[in-house]
């Protein structure tokens, strides 16, 4: 396995990660799914799939497709809710080796705090990642995640109820994301998550019809890497909170640009669904990467890029 004396573990706020490779919420279930295609307990994290305080059936199939580099989805983040989720899914994730990231989200900033504070109740949860592209409600059809008085007061709310490590997976539909990511770690955000699917559309042009039932869903995969990286550059360079940065990893070079770019840990997303076996090969890869460059420590790649000089 290389050299016992690298380092590969990073914080994630008071979480503790072995290594700084998790996978993408929305892309791996709620990790049961995958145990027999991969070894959950080499994962420097399994973070599952959206939970909302009650059941969403979710959207109208179909709700995915292929397009060129990447993948359309517009699943509705379909989940058992928090019940459901503890009955089905926490049995066997609490006993993993590995910390569990819960994605959480809600209409409106109670049901965040509510969601909040059933996981800082239940025990043994590693950390939660706020899903702030959702449409609030109470404000009209705004999302949380493109203001940043919105944002602030989710991330505000959560805080108040819970001591778990708050992860804000930020929107990728914004003019300014540092102004976003300040306003979350102020608001008492732990880390952030850059970035979330952008809004896309894809036509069969031989039945004149949108390829998503739904019309329009979320690009992510490949297509979205550069557009990514320079997000969480951005963010890094407004924040000092830890970034796990997400958007078309296929390999490890790939996560090896998001580190250098400012983010401590990444995630691997679309490529679960075609190459499960993704997230490991980019652990060894980066491990490969830091024997060659002769790194001790895996946090001496985040924001190690070389800019220019003006």
């Amino acid at each position: 396995m290389g050299d016992p004396e690298m380092n590969l573990s990073v914080q994630i706020g008071k979480l503790t990660m072995q290594n700084p490779v998790t996978v993408a919420s929305g892309t791996f279930g709620y990790g049961a799914e995958y145990a027999r295609l991969i070894d959950l307990n080499l994962l420097g994290a399994v973070t599952v799939k959206g939970i909302r305080l009650n059941p969403v059936p979710g959207n109208p199939t179909p709700r995915t497709a292929e397009v060129t580099s990447g993948m359309l989805n517009a699943i509705g983040l379909q989940g058992p809710g928090v019940d459901g989720f503890i009955k089905k899914y926490w049995p066997f994730l609490k006993e993993l080796k590995v910390p569990t990231i819960i994605n959480i989200w809600g209409t409106t900033v109670e049901e965040y705090a509510e969601v909040a504070r059933r996981f800082d109740a239940l025990g043994g949860v590693g950390a939660l990642e706020l899903n702030v592209s959702c449409p609030n409600i109470k404000a009209g059809g705004a999302q949380f995640g493109t203001d940043c008085t919105l944002l602030a007061q989710v991330v505000a709310a959560c805080r108040q109820v819970t001591t778990l490590p708050l992860i804000t997976k930020m929107s990728p539909n914004v003019p300014n994301i540092a102004q976003l990511a300040k306003a979350a770690e102020d608001a008492g955000s732990d880390a952030l998550a850059v970035t979330n699917s952008f809004p896309a559309m894809a036509i069969d042009i031989h039945t004149r019809k949108p390829k998503l039932a739904n019309i329009t869903g979320g690009l992510t995969g490949p297509a979205i890497k550069p557009i990514a990286i320079k997000l969480v550059w951005e963010a890094a360079k407004a924040v000092r909170i830890p970034i796990i940065g997400m958007g078309g990893i296929q390999n490890a070079d790939d996560a090896i640009e998001f580190l250098m770019a400012g983010a401590t840990a990444v995630a691997v997303g679309t490529a679960n669904f075609y190459e499960p076996q993704t997230p490991l090969q980019v652990i060894a890869g980066i491990r490969d990467f830091m024997e060659r460059k002769k790194i001790g420590d895996v946090r001496e790649i985040t924001g190690s890029v070389q800019l220019p000089k003006k």
